[in-house]
């Protein structure tokens, strides 16, 4: 685990994570319904199992391997109830920030599906337009911000400036960064701060952890070279 609310020995520091999931609620015994992103989060979106629609990878992808394809479904259907329609039916006001990945084209996005608001997500699996992690961003549901502005800011500030102007009413705001499914372009700050971190590890810590197979021990872990 990434974050310090799960793992306090984290290389990363997640200071805001960690005080939400103190003064909040942790969900300690969930599971992933799929491997791969989209059918993953169909199943947070509806609390379905996502292979009871046929959605068995991630939209719209099919590699090939030494197995046959699984029937894909490549879309979340307008037959199905989101959190957010739920919600709405109790007056709640809802929001959607980052990646969706759950529909081709803009009637399966989340302004079709309960959310009164929509920054950022659409039919794509990250961030390949424009300058990628940074604006000008390329994405048509996401306006740009000042040129080099980072998007995980961007997200976090919109879901910020949602939250505060509903404070006063029941709402649910949905953050789904990015940046988790490919951490690849970090703000400059950021990567020469953990840069400077990463240099003080001398590589015990990584390499102390042992797992039993048998009764033979290994390592479990490795110095990480590239921790950003």
């Amino acid at each position: 685990m990434d974050i310090g609310a799960y793992n306090p020995k984290s290389f990363y520091e997640t200071p805001n994570i960690d005080r939400l999931a103190k003064s909040g609620l942790k969900f300690t015994d969930g599971y992933a319904a799929n491997p791969v992103c989209s059918p993953t989060r169909f199943g947070i979106q509806t609390g379905r199992y996502p292979t009871r629609k046929d959605c068995t990878n991630f939209f719209s992808g099919r590699r090939g391997g030494k197995f046959a394809c699984a029937p894909l479904h490549d879309r979340l259907d307008h037959d199905e109830t989101t959190l957010a329609e739920a919600l709405k039916t109790r007056g709640y006001s809802t929001f959607f920030a980052g990646k969706w990945h759950l529909g081709p084209t803009e009637e399966f996005w989340p302004t079709k599906h309960g959310y009164d608001v929509n920054a950022g997500g659409f039919k794509a699996g990250g961030p390949y337009g424009g300058k990628k992690y940074f604006s000008p961003y390329g994405n048509p549901r996401l306006s740009d911000g000042p040129d080099g502005e980072h998007l995980p800011d961007r997200l976090a500030s919109d879901t910020c400036k949602f939250m505060e102007a509903n404070k006063e009413k029941p709402f649910f705001a949905m953050l789904s960064f990015y940046s988790v499914h490919t951490p690849l372009i970090g703000r400059p700050d950021l990567v020469k701060k953990y840069k400077k971190k990463a240099e003080k590890i001398n590589g015990q810590e990584f390499g102390d952890e042992e797992q039993i197979f048998g009764t033979r021990p290994r390592k479990v872990r490795i110095l990480q070279k590239h921790a950003v």
